[in-house]
């Protein structure tokens, strides 16, 4: 079921409405038959392996307090976790050679292609997350399967996150939720928003750079001198508004997920970017991989924390897909985030002495720059496509690239420019940020028909766009 169809939508709005009529005990007992019900929309194999592993999770969890063996416990969880990713998602770059190397005709991507992995880092990286809070201390092991497995399958963010915390999530299933009038309305804004920013914007810019990356061989240098450009707005419409989407849905029951996006875009280094761009996943690696990393070696002293930052940043970009590209792309962010901090010192005492202004302009211009070539390895197929792509690069000769018409481009570009200039708003000029924010909020009437006529504008926008499916972005890992 496509979280952008109107069967999604309305099963979702009836589903609330179910949700507070019932007895709080039974709540998160709907939810995860809700959840296990858009599970087998995609497979009912699928479905039926995620409960597996959630039992598995869920007793070696149990398990691990009183162990008298509780690191090797642990770590056979974590191997589970580990080697149930890499049979879904890797076999063709890690398992799948080695066999060939030792003449053993057999193709290990079956067993994708059975259970179709949809979601599969996503409830992998919580998983192993849940073992490590409960090996650590830093949980109790959560003796309700359902709550539990609801952690793990919660269907708004199934498909492509965020990447949710135990504490933070399964303490929410144990509260009585009263029906929230306010909650509700603003969980319902964030559905259509995120719609909006999905089917308006991304699914008309996705033609653009898919496009070029299918057909390098005929695409000009303007035309990627422009997706180069374009890229990174196209995964931040897509991806924001599914995060969109997922947030609203699970606000209308009541339920908070970990934020994901605080204006990316606005960052003035690499550093500060990932602390803004798909926040709960480079948290996630922050926390759980470089935290422990760098703990682990704490000796090695400064070295550590180089240690640490590559290995983190190495299994970022391998997360995102079996390929030398993935690999690149993390090893990219690495490079850029070590810089940075090696000559932090330096920069400040350089950049101090530029106008403010200016310089926070010079920042983000660099940081968006960076972060659309280093997209160059996520989207192109192959190594080979990627050096094409860059080969290609010259100063750029005007020229609307291929795949979308001239007018719904200006149109797109209009819708761009108008969401970033509230991003800039609310980021950089607090007191006009505020004046717009209490001419929304009023309960005047030319406010109340302000709102409405802005959202009957983007509902009629949103059909008029939602024509051509387009997966999300990150529905694939």
């Amino acid at each position: 079921m496509q979280i952008t169809s109107l069967y999604f939508i309305i099963l979702s709005i009836i589903s609330v409405f179910i949700y507070y009529l019932l007895n709080h005990r039974y709540r998160a007992l709907f939810l995860t038959v809700l959840s296990c019900g858009f599970i087998a929309t995609y497979s009912y194999i699928l479905l039926i392996y995620v409960m597996a592993y959630a039992v598995i999770n869920y007793v070696i969890g149990m398990k691990i307090p009183d162990s008298k063996s509780k690191k090797a416990l642990f770590i056979t969880g974590l191997v589970f976790n580990i080697t149930q990713l890499v049979l879904l998602k890797y076999v063709s770059f890690t398992l799948n050679p080695l066999l060939h190397l030792l003449h053993v005709n057999l193709d290990l991507t079956i067993i994708s292609r059975i259970i179709v992995p949809v979601g599969v880092s996503f409830f992998t990286m919580q998983g192993i997350g849940y073992l490590v809070n409960v090996k650590m201390g830093w949980e109790k092991p959560e003796s309700n399967f359902i709550h539990f497995l609801l952690y793990l399958i919660f269907y708004p963010r199934f498909l492509s996150g965020p990447v949710d915390r135990s504490n933070k999530f399964i303490p929410q299933l144990k509260e009585n939720k009263l029906f929230n009038q306010e909650k509700v309305i603003d969980g319902l804004r964030l559905i259509l928003f995120g719609l909006f920013k999905k089917v308006a914007i991304a699914n008309q810019l996705a033609p653009v750079v898919v496009g070029a990356y299918t057909d390098l061989g005929s695409a000009d240098t303007g035309s990627l001198l422009i997706v180069l450009l374009i890229q990174p707005i196209y995964i931040y419409f897509d991806f924001s508004g599914y995060t969109d989407i997922a947030f609203g849905v699970a606000r209308t029951f009541g339920l908070e997920l970990r934020p994901n996006f605080k204006r990316p875009f606005l960052a003035e280094t690499v550093t500060d970017f990932w602390k803004r761009f798909h926040i709960s996943l480079a948290s996630w690696f922050h926390d759980y991989v470089y935290m422990r990393t760098f703990f682990r070696y704490r000796k090695w002293g400064k070295n550590a924390t180089t240690f640490a930052l590559f290995v983190t940043w190495l299994l970022f970009g391998i997360w995102h897909g079996a390929g030398w590209t993935f690999m690149l792309l993390g090893i990219m962010q690495a490079l850029a985030i070590y810089y940075e901090f090696s000559t932090k010192k330096w920069r400040n005492r350089v950049f101090s002495k530029m106008p403010k202004a200016p310089r926070i302009l010079m920042g983000r211009i660099l940081t968006y720059l960076f972060y659309g070539i280093s997209l160059v390895f996520f989207f192109a197929p192959d190594l080979n496509s990627a050096f094409l792509f860059f080969s290609k690069l010259f100063p750029l000769e005007g020229y609307i690239p291929m795949g979308i018409r001239n007018e719904i481009y200006l149109l797109v570009m209009f819708f761009v420019v108008v969401l970033m200039t509230f991003e800039i708003i609310r980021n950089d000029f607090g007191k006009a940020f505020t004046r717009i924010e209490a001419f929304w909020l009023g309960k005047q009437s030319w406010n109340t028909i302000f709102r409405w006529a802005l959202y009957i504008l983007v509902i009629t926008i949103v059909i008029i766009f939602n024509k051509d499916v387009q997966q999300f972005i990150y529905f694939q890992f």
